[in-house]
């Protein structure tokens, strides 16, 4: 397990979630309804993940890669998308199952994401590949994974203050 492999491959998850609401646009709302909330889920619990284990040692390790100067930069950025994507999902869940303001918002939610996964992939994501050992990767990789089974059932969402965060954290 590498936590960097870990997280690429729920961000493929993720990608695939979306692609596969894409395609459901004649579905039944609770088939909608069940998508979603594995998506939900999903996302938050990855997101907790990553500042509970991976952003820390970012921060601790990471000197900035992908167009950013630092490893507090990329994390900043990382915690203030977090929180984009909750407000997207809640946004989504505001609206009845189906309807066209669900479905404009889960394009927000997709849209957020995506973007945020991109930044992640070339920024922090290459700077802990160029920066953290390989057994340091392969335990916060086991740790990630244990972390996200522990939490399958969902975590109740809360926005972070990016600097309070980083302060913490540094």
């Amino acid at each position: 397990m590498d936590i960097v492999e870990v997280i690429l491959n729920d961000h493929h998850e993720q990608r695939r979630l979306f692609a596969l609401l894409d395609e459901m646009h004649a579905s039944e709302t609770s088939s909608l309804d069940a998508v979603w909330k594995r998506m939900r889920i999903l996302l938050e619990v990855h997101a907790k993940a990553e500042e509970e284990l991976f952003y820390p040692e970012l921060l601790e390790l990471g000197k900035g890669a992908g167009g950013k100067d630092s490893a507090v930069d990329e994390t900043t950025d990382a915690i203030h998308d977090h929180n984009e994507i909750r407000d997207a999902i809640s946004d989504v869940d505001r609206h009845p199952t189906g309807s066209a303001d669900w479905w404009d918002a889960v394009a927000k939610a997709n849209e957020a994401n995506g973007d945020h996964m991109a930044e992640e992939e070339r920024e922090g994501l290459t700077d802990f590949r160029q920066h953290a050992s390989l057994e340091l990767r392969h335990r916060l990789g086991l740790a990630f994974s244990i972390f996200e089974s522990e939490h399958a059932g969902g975590i109740e969402p809360e926005d972070v203050s990016p600097e309070e965060y980083v302060r913490e954290h540094e």
